[in-house]
């Protein structure tokens, strides 16, 4: 399976637009634009809470599927062993033989279905938390924007769309700082919440 990083991926050339209504029909010329900021991907999605405990989490899924198809996998040869062992032994009809072959061909089967799905219902667990991530860096953004001081934020990372960017328009911090405090106070209160249920 891949790293949870490459469905991010898209993030790093995204361009994240703060909408701004144009207000050209008071002066009747455009005003021009050029108020574009950056975000740092790389450096978000390395010091974003949020992120950081999603690849935690599916690492530790994927970890557990691992473990738990290992150990399906283990059963499964052992009990081709001990068919193998009977069989040569005599121990069994060839009617026996045949069913207990059926048998295994459908546990084996199972055990691959099973993986299947598994991974497939990780995958899917996987583009929802890309999505929400996507949906908490931009929500932020636009708060973040509400004086309308930018008319754009643009997502910039080594080896990307952007060649350059001054320093002076990297705002990375500032969103990270806002990322992390809005993400702690959330999982806060769900973890109360989650408390006051059980």
């Amino acid at each position: 399976m891949k790293r949870i990083s490459i469905l991010f991926l898209g993030l790093s050339v995204a361009i994240l637009s703060c909408n701004k209504a144009a207000d050209s029909g008071k002066t009747g010329t455009s005003q021009p634009s050029g108020r574009i900021v950056y975000v740092n991907t790389d450096t978000l999605l390395n010091n974003y809470e949020y992120y950081k405990d999603v690849v935690k989490e599916f690492e530790n899924k994927r970890f557990a599927l691992e473990n738990e198809l290992q150990r399906k996998g283990q059963s499964f040869q052992n009990e081709v062993a001990l068919f193998q062992r009977r069989a040569q032994a005599g121990g069994m009809t060839q009617e026996q033989a045949q069913t207990t072959q059926l048998q295994l061909q459908k546990k084996e089967q199972d055990i691959m279905l099973y993986r299947d799905n598994a991974a497939g219902n990780l995958g899917q667990e996987q583009a929802k938390k890309t999505d929400q991530l996507l949906t908490n860096i931009q929500d932020y953004l636009k708060k973040y924007n509400k004086s309308d001081k930018y008319d754009m934020v643009i997502g910039y990372s080594k080896g990307g769309g952007v060649l350059y960017a001054k320093e002076d328009l990297d705002i990375t911090q500032d969103v990270l700082k806002g990322l992390n405090e809005e993400y702690n106070k959330n999982k806060g209160s769900i973890s109360a919440d989650t408390t006051a249920k059980k």
